[in-house]
């Protein structure tokens, strides 16, 4: 088993991510392609900043229009689902998921189907006739607390979840439901569903090679997957035995990191200065942030102000192949500026000249992908 050195390991777990080195447009084709090469982009509603999906996307791709994505839905090019959490991802892993469809997803959406049968018909009906709609578009109101959605929209959810309808865009956040068939190729609806062997053998190549390097525990994180490390042990062992996959003693004395068979292991500090989403990928597995990074990732959006440490929507800092900072930010959209409440330097980080102007660069990069005109510091 070769040995890998923890700043090695760092580098390329950071380097695997393709963060942009400098302010770039994005083609809708990049777009495509960073979502491919990323596995998997979680969706997030909060958008004090911008939604997360767009901060994750641009810091690698460049800026783009914030209608790309709805476009890519609804041209078949990318779909959304259960992954990491919600998620876009590239249209040609449908045959992965379908599987998990036909079991009904995660059910989020409680017994509809037993409380209302009538529903899915009237729905499918409605949209069959109708096109792409919303959960709007659909009459009733919540039966109950903020969690019980009303019957509609736990329909619609739950049609979502089994592959019976999907998202063809969005208006805003808001998806909009259609038919497959109207939506995805041909070839991908045709195609049969990866069995449990082949679906976890892809998962976690596609989850190595977007992440750079993994523990067991990682690639479960990554996809979710129940049944923990057990489910994936011998995946794993099968993809090293077949020369896919290679497992690494890191010199930190810590758990063996799985990388694809033949990685380069001595590689630069890459160039970078990006703002990162709270919600990107380089984030998942928080363990492993701590272990390589040296960084304790806090989301503090779900805590009572006194209790927050950095503050609301905080976006680490990274400069080169490490995290510098957390920058509790704003964007105040009617005067077209992006706040900067406060930054906090990680410890051991010091103040200086060559710190402040890749913030500044970071900082430039995030206000034009949101398509605001200045930086308030």
């Amino acid at each position: 088993m070769r040995t890998i050195t923890a700043t090695a390991l760092r580098r390329l777990v950071v380097a695997a991510q393709g963060y942009a080195g400098r302010r770039r447009t994005a083609t809708t084709r990049e777009v495509a392609d960073t979502i491919r090469q990323l596995s998997c982009v979680q969706l997030d509603s909060i958008s004090t900043v911008e939604r997360s999906h767009r901060i994750a996307i641009s810091s690698r791709a460049g800026q783009y229009p914030s209608e790309v994505i709805s476009r890519l839905l609804g041209s078949g090019r990318v779909f959304e689902y259960w992954a990491h959490e919600a998620c876009l991802l590239p249209v040609e892993d449908w045959p992965l998921f379908a599987g998990a469809m036909q079991n009904g997803g995660r059910h989020w959406y409680g017994e509809v189907d037993r409380t209302h049968p009538h529903l899915a018909d009237e729905i499918l009906g409605e949209i069959r006739s109708r096109g792409a709609l919303g959960a709007r578009h659909f009459e009733g109101a919540s039966e109950g607390g903020m969690w019980n959605w009303k019957p509609a929209k736990a329909m619609l959810d739950r049609l979502w979840n089994r592959g019976e309808l999907v998202i063809a865009g969005r208006q805003g956040f808001q998806r909009l439901y259609d038919l497959p068939e109207r939506v995805l190729p041909s070839a991908v609806l045709d195609a049969t569903p990866a069995s449990e062997t082949e679906r976890l053998r892809v998962l976690t190549l596609k989850a190595v090679a977007a992440r750079g390097a993994l523990t067991e525990s990682g690639i479960v994180e990554h996809w979710r997957l129940r049944g923990g490390v057990a489910r994936i042990r011998s995946t794993v062992d099968g993809l090293v035995a077949d020369g896919l996959l290679e497992r690494l003693q890191v010199d930190d004395g810590g758990t063996p990191v799985i990388v694809a068979a033949g990685a380069e292991l001595d590689r630069p500090a890459p160039a970078a200065a990006v703002m990162l989403s709270p919600f990107d990928n380089l984030l998942w597995d928080r363990p492993f942030a701590r272990r390589v990074l040296g960084f304790d990732h806090l989301i503090e959006v779900y805590k009572p102000e006194p209790q927050r440490v950095y503050g609301y929507y905080v976006l680490p800092f990274l400069w080169r192949d490490r995290i510098v900072g957390r920058a509790d930010l704003k964007s105040d959209r009617a005067n077209g500026t992006l706040i900067v409440k406060a930054f906090h330097r990680e410890q051991g980080v010091r103040a200086s000249g060559a710190l402040d102007d890749a913030f500044d660069r970071a900082l430039d990069r995030l206000r034009a992908s949101i398509g605001l005109e200045r930086v308030q510091r």
